[in-house]
């Protein structure tokens, strides 16, 4: 197998999937997250298979990013203003004679 050629195994089909170098892990674990996904999609709607599972599994995780990155965006905002009212407040004390 050439270097950087991981064989992941999903839904019983095999994949020859390459990682750039030193994203060996990264790959594992997304491969991991996928698998996990697929469990609790296929333990929800035990009648579906193959693609219509992996695509619903896929939007699953598509939708749980989409969720930490309005969440994260909201910290960063909140974080942002925190940060401009100490500015205010310096800036007025600093102000003054």
């Amino acid at each position: 197998m050439s270097e950087g050629i991981k064989v992941v195994s999903i839904l019983g089909e095999d994949y020859s999937i390459k990682a750039p170098a030193g994203e060996d892990q990264t790959l594992m674990h997304a491969v991991t997250m996928l698998k996990a996904s697929l469990a609790v999609t296929k333990k929800k709607y035990p009648t579906l298979i193959g693609d219509k599972l992996l695509v619903l599994a896929a939007l699953n995780l598509c939708a749980e990013q989409i969720e930490m990155q309005q969440a994260h965006q909201q910290e960063l905002d909140r974080y942002q203003e925190q940060v401009s009212a100490t500015v205010d407040v310096i800036s007025k004390v600093i102000g003054q004679p």
